[in-house]
Formats: C-alpha cells, sequence, structure tokens
C-alpha cells in the first residue's frame, strides 16, 4: 500500500476511534471524512468495521456491567434487518445522496436540541424506526450512531450507562455489518492485512480515550455530543 495512504488511514483510525472511546459512538462520523480524502468509500468502510470489531471487543467487555440490556433487546431486530438493507444498497448502488439525507437529519436534531425542545417521545414504534434506520445507516456508512443516540439519549439518564449502552448496540452492529460485507465481497483479506499495520495505533487512540473519559463532566458532554453531531452532518453533507 501506498506510504501516503497508509498515512492517512492512520490519522483517521486514530482521530475515530479516540473520540469512539471518549464517548461511545461517531468513531466513523469522525474517521470517513479523512479516509474519503484517499480511498473509496467500500474500503473505507471496510476499514472503519474492522476497527469497530477490534473496539467492541474490548469495551464491551470492560463496560458490560453498565451496559443497558433491555435497550439493546429491544432495537436488536429493526437494527439486523436495517444492516443487511444497508449493505445491499452499499454493494449495488451509489448511496450519495442517502449520505447527504443523513447529515440533513443531523443538522436537524441538532437545531432541536438546542432549541430546548422536550426530547423526542421514543415509544416503541419510534424506537423501532429509529433501530432500523439506525441499522441502515450503519450499514450504508457505518455511521448509524446518531440515531441510536436519540433513541438511547431519551431513555438512559446516567452519562456513563449512557455510553456504556451506545458502545453495546454498535457492538451488535458490527457483529452483524462485519460478516454480511465479507460476504459482499466489500471486505477482503487485504482488509484485514493492512489494519493489522494500523493496530499499535488504534491501541493508542483506545488508551487515551478511555484515561480521559473519567475527567469529562455531564455538561460537558452533552456539548460534546451536539458538537461531534454538527460537524458529522457537516462532513456527510459535504
Amino acid at each position: 500500500m501506498d506510504l501516503e495512504i497508509l498515512l492517512i488511514l492512520g490519522i483517521a483510525i486514530f482521530c475515530g476511534f479516540f473520540v469512539q472511546t471518549l464517548v461511545g459512538f461517531a468513531g466513523s462520523l469522525v474517521a470517513l471524512p479523512i479516509l474519503l480524502i484517499a480511498i473509496k468509500l467500500p474500503d473505507a468502510i471496510a476499514y472503519v468495521s474492522i476497527f469497530y470489531l477490534f473496539s467492541s471487543s474490548y469495551l464491551v467487555k470492560k463496560e458490560w456491567k453498565n451496559i443497558n440490556k433491555n435497550v439493546i433487546l429491544k432495537l436488536t431486530f429493526a437494527s439486523v434487518i436495517g444492516v443487511v438493507l444497508g449493505i445491499v444498497v452499499l454493494t449495488c448502488s451509489k448511496p450519495v445522496v442517502l449520505q447527504k439525507a443523513l447529515g440533513v437529519f443531523i443538522l436537524l436534531y441538532i437545531v432541536y436540541a438546542l432549541r430546548g425542545q422536550k426530547e423526542i417521545n421514543t415509544n416503541k414504534t419510534v424506537n423501532w424506526v429509529l433501530g432500523a434506520l439506525g441499522g441502515f445507516f450503519s450499514g450504508v456508512f457505518s455511521t448509524g450512531g446518531p440515531l441510536y443516540v436519540i433513541s438511547i439519549k431519551n431513555t438512559v439518564e446516567e452519562i456513563k450507562v449512557f455510553r456504556a449502552t451506545m458502545i453495546g448496540v454498535l457492538a451488535l452492529v458490527t457483529i452483524v455489518r462485519v460478516p454480511a460485507l465479507a460476504l459482499s465481497g466489500t471486505l477482503t483479506f487485504q482488509h484485514v492485512k493492512t489494519s493489522l499495520m494500523i493496530l499499535p495505533i488504534f491501541i493508542l487512540a483506545q488508551y487515551l480515550g478511555t484515561l480521559l473519559f473519567p475527567k469529562i463532566n455531564e455538561v460537558l458532554f452533552k456539548r460534546l455530543l451536539l458538537v461531534l453531531l454538527f460537524f458529522s452532518g457537516i462532513g456527510l453533507i459535504v
């Protein structure tokens, strides 16, 4: 692999998974815009998915006691369906319009949140829709996190439980996404070999994220969520 591409891959994975470890989501939303400078979308999705698998294996074990399992169970069926449909779209089409649509959706949610309105009523139907859309965008772009944020944020109040539950639901999505990407031919053994070269950078990102998480207060955490969502939305649109 070209040294320049390898360098961009390393920067993208470090930035993305530092954020992912710190707040529990948004790893792909940070990493993808950087990766797309040098590689095509299907390759970028393959690399991000591999490192999500690495990240999930470590973080789920570490945060297991804080994960709200009931929330994840309610999202499971819809998420699995969404992931499979998303990968079909990724494999068979050029989903640029969907990428921009997700960006617009994120920005609209930020405006809603900043206006101080009441939280979205996440009843059973709304949670199902959010789970399906989260899975779909996870399949297409590995960027379903913001949709899960809306669902989980309105169900879980404690910051450490929110973060752990986000880690858990994204781990579930990853377990479905990686085999599906491999079966579709999007993820290959070459992606795995290259990922192993970047593994030390990924481990450093996880270590620093874990180290800094206990030092973040709740107010700062909520602001950080909105800032991440804003830049993610802009990045997806542009």
